[in-house]
C-alpha cells in the first residue's frame, strides 16, 4: 500500500446511510515531501495546484486531501489545515513555531448523486480524516473519498498498492470514480488484470448493467516514492501514474472526468549519480514505470473492495462467483 512509502500516512472519514455517501481520504506527510501534480480531463476540482508549478517558491507539501463533494468538498482541506496548523507543521512565514501556512493540495471527484443534497463533506470531513492517519494498511473500498464513487456501471472505492524499485518503495492511492469502465462487461475482467496477482480467479461471463453514468465523475490520487526528487522530476512521476489511470478505466481523461494525480518524494534516499549523465534519468524512468504500475493495480483494487452504496452494485455483487 501507499502506507509501504516511510513517512507517508493515510486516513479516512467518511458518511455512508442515512442520505449519505461521500467522504475524505487524506494523504499525510508530517515530515514534508517534495509535491507535484497531473491534471487530465475536462472537469478538474482542485486546490493549490498553481503552486506545484517547478518555478514556483514553495517545494514541499504537508498533505494531499482527496474528497468528494464535487467543488464543495474542497472545503475539506480547511479542516486538514487547522489540523496540521494546530502542530504547527506548514510553510514558515515567521519566527515562531506556531507562525506557518501549512501546504495542502487538494483535488475532488463528483459524487453528489449518491447522497441526499446538501450532504457533502465539509471542514469536519479533513479534520477527522487527518486525526484517523496512520502508517498502517490502508482501508479500501467504500470508505474515505471513494464512500461515494462510481466507476463506469459498477461502484468505486479507495484503492491501494506499492511496489519496490530497487532500492525505492513507490505506492499509490486512487479514489476510483470514473466516466469509463474498469471491468469489460462481456467477461467480467477488470481491464488492468494483468498488472498484478490480486488472489482472485477472473469470471468469464456477460453482465448486463444499466448505465450509471452522470455525465461528471473524476479519478483523483497520489503516488508516493521515497526518493529524493525536484519537482519538475516528481511531475514526471504524476504523468506516468495517469497512464496507469489510463490502462485501468476506457474511456479516460474524458470532458467529463477531471482525472488529478499528485506525486510526493520523501527524499529519503539519493537517485543515483554516479555512472555517467544517463544514471539519473535511467533511475528516475524506472520509478516512473513503476507508478504507473502501482497506480493501475491500485484502481482494481479499489474496484474488487467496494461494497455497494446508494443504489450502485459492486464488483462482486454482478460477478459473486469471484473468489480470493
Amino acid at each position: 500500500m501507499i502506507t509501504d512509502v516511510p513517512g507517508v500516512l493515510v486516513g479516512h472519514h467518511e458518511r455512508v446511510g442515512d442520505g449519505w455517501a461521500t467522504g475524505t481520504t487524506v494523504v499525510l506527510v508530517p515530515e514534508g515531501a517534495v509535491g507535484a501534480v497531473d491534471q487530465r480531463g475536462g472537469a478538474p476540482g482542485t486546490r493549490e495546484t498553481n503552486l506545484l508549478e517547478p518555478e514556483n517558491l514553495v517545494q514541499r507539501v504537508n498533505a494531499v486531501c482527496l474528497s468528494g463533494g464535487s467543488a464543495y468538498g474542497l472545503a475539506a482541506a480547511d479542516g486538514v489545515m487547522r489540523w496540521l496548523a494546530e502542530r504547527n507543521l506548514g510553510f514558515p512565514v515567521g519566527t515562531q513555531p506556531h507562525e506557518v501556512v501549512p501546504i495542502v493540495p487538494a483535488a475532488v471527484l463528483f459524487d453528489l448523486p449518491r447522497s441526499d443534497w446538501g450532504n457533502r463533506p465539509d471542514a469536519s470531513f479533513g479534520y477527522a480524516a487527518c486525526d484517523a492517519a496512520s502508517s498502517g494498511p490502508v482501508a479500501l473500498g467504500t470508505v474515505g473519498a471513494g464512500a461515494g464513487a462510481v466507476v463506469g456501471s459498477l461502484k468505486g472505492g479507495i484503492g491501494s498498492a506499492s511496489e519496490v524499485v530497487g532500492e525505492f518503495t513507490v505506492g499509490a492511492v486512487a479514489a476510483v470514480n470514473a466516466a469509463g469502465e474498469a471491468v469489460d462487461l462481456s467477461t467480467g475482467r477488470p481491464y488492468a488484470a494483468d498488472h498484478g496477482d490480486f488472489g482472485v480467479t477472473w469470471p468469464s461471463r456477460a453482465a448486463s448493467l444499466p448505465s450509471r453514468r452522470t455525465g461528471l465523475n473524476t479519478t483523483i490520487g497520489v503516488v508516493a516514492v521515497d526518493a529524493a526528487l525536484s519537482k519538475a522530476e516528481a511531475r514526471r512521476i504524476a504523468v506516468a501514474a495517469q497512464d496507469g489511470l489510463a490502462r485501468a478505466v476506457r474511456p479516460a481523461h474524458t470532458m467529463f472526468d477531471g482525472d488529478t494525480v499528485f506525486a510526493l518524494a520523501t527524499g529519503a534516499r539519493e537517485l543515483p549519480d554516479a555512472g555517467g549523465p544517463m544514471a539519473r534519468p535511467v533511475a528516475l524512468d524506472a520509478l516512473c514505470s513503476a507508478a504507473a504500475r502501482v497506480f493501475a493495480r491500485a484502481m482494481v483494487h479499489g474496484l474488487l473492495a467496494a461494497t455497494t452504496a446508494g443504489g450502485v452494485p459492486a464488483y462482486r455483487d454482478v460477478w459473486p462467483e469471484v473468489s480470493g
